[in-house]
């Protein structure tokens, strides 16, 4: 079984819902707010750490960030 993870405009929603479940689809769920900011928050990481790979932006080490605390 494959995931599949889409941004549908709210004003679709409803819509897309309906569409998913007449066409049998086993598990159709809408992610939290807290969720989809979750989801967010890890794209931009893997962004960063992919932009840190590349040579273009320097981390924070892990001492770094405890200093700050």
């Amino acid at each position: 079984m494959q995931r599949l993870v889409i941004d549908i405009p709210d004003n679709k929603l409803n819509f897309f819902m309906e569409l998913a479940s007449n066409l049998g689809f086993k598990k159709v769920k809408q992610l939290s707010k807290g969720q989809q900011r979750f989801v967010e928050d890890l794209q931009h990481s893997l962004e960063q750490v992919k932009q840190h790979q590349e040579g273009k932006i320097k981390l924070q080490t892990a001492r770094e960030f405890l200093d700050e605390l």
